[in-house]
């Protein structure tokens, strides 16, 4: 049997018509998305399939639509008897991850990944927090940087491959970090298109709202090893999942090193679950012979599940 490795992508990897093709194609999916309309007391469905684009990026209704398409796609390889050895997800895809793994149920992942975006937006004020990409420098020469920052807060977000950090903080703190940045050789450093300071140090409020509610909610150990954000590092405890969850949100997201983690395992593949191809092209620069897949449609899941099955 084939070693697996899922992961599944974050916000940002969101766009309108997303999960339509396999609600259209299995009756699975159409009642998944039926019980999470209701779950949510939204048309959330709706708003993945036709939009608008706009309301669809909002980090409350991005998080939860991003979960749901990568937990249908999930479902539809469990159907063909598909099953990973070990998971990872970015960011908001962690929760995709423990879903997958039998550690959060859907019912409980969907409004909690609801909150969390709610939480995301409240904790700092609206536009002035911002996140950019650094492409060319690596995480030693800008974490000397952003220690040159005065009066302001920018940490590094996210670890995503060589060559790519992203940087998050306050809109003054990104800019005079952004000059330092190509101060230390930067090749460029990109603003990217968010409406917050994620994974910096001002989302500490919005981690200590987001603990109350995870308290409520029904965490059991993993069946599966999932690399947690923060540490890079296999977990299946329930305890220590609880723990990392709530880090994550002010936590830099060591995406380049659970892969690196992932492939000292000798898997075959690593596949990526949900909407688009973000994550399948950051494990390329990070090993280019890797095997990975993208599954976010019936042809690109007929795709995998035909590989998957080939004698090997």
């Amino acid at each position: 049997m084939k070693k697996i490795a899922l992961m599944f992508p974050g916000q940002g990897s969101q766009a309108v018509g997303m999960g339509k093709d396999i609600h259209e194609e299995y009756s699975d999916v159409r009642q998944l998305f039926k019980e999470a309309d209701q779950v949510l007391n939204k048309n959330l469905s709706g708003l993945m399939f036709e939009g608008p684009k706009e309301e669809l990026t909002e980090t409350e209704n991005a998080q939860p639509a991003l979960l749901l398409s990568s937990i249908a796609l999930h479902t539809l390889l469990l159907k063909e008897e598909i099953q990973p050895v070990m998971a990872v997800g970015h960011s908001l895809g962690e929760y995709s991850a423990l879903v997958a793994a039998g550690s959060l149920s859907i019912e409980d992942a969907l409004p909690l990944v609801a909150t969390r975006g709610r939480l995301m937006e409240e904790a700092f004020p609206k536009g002035q927090g911002t996140m950019a990409a650094v492409l060319g420098l690596d995480e030693e020469t800008i974490a000397a940087s952003l220690a040159k920052v005065e009066g302001e807060t920018v940490n590094i977000a996210n670890l995503n491959c060589p060559g790519q950090v992203v940087i998050s903080g306050s809109q003054a703190g990104v800019e005079q970090a952004t000059s330092l940045l190509k101060e230390h050789g930067a090749k460029r450093v990109l603003p990217l298109n968010v409406s917050g300071p994620f994974h910096s140090k001002l989302m500490q409020p919005a981690s200590e709202a987001f603990s109350h509610y995870l308290d409520e909610v029904k965490i059991t150990d993993a069946s599966i090893p999932v690399y947690a954000n923060v540490s890079a590092k296999p977990v299946t405890d329930s305890g220590q999942i609880r723990e990392l969850l709530i880090e994550q949100l002010y936590s830099p997201v060591r995406f380049e090193e659970s892969i690196r983690h992932m492939l000292d395992e000798d898997v075959d593949a690593i596949v990526e679950v949900g909407n688009g191809k973000v994550l399948s092209g950051l494990v390329k620069k990070i090993d280019k012979r890797v095997k990975t897949f993208a599954v976010q449609d019936t042809a690109s899941l007929q795709e995998f599940i035909s590989w998957y099955k080939e004698e090997a």
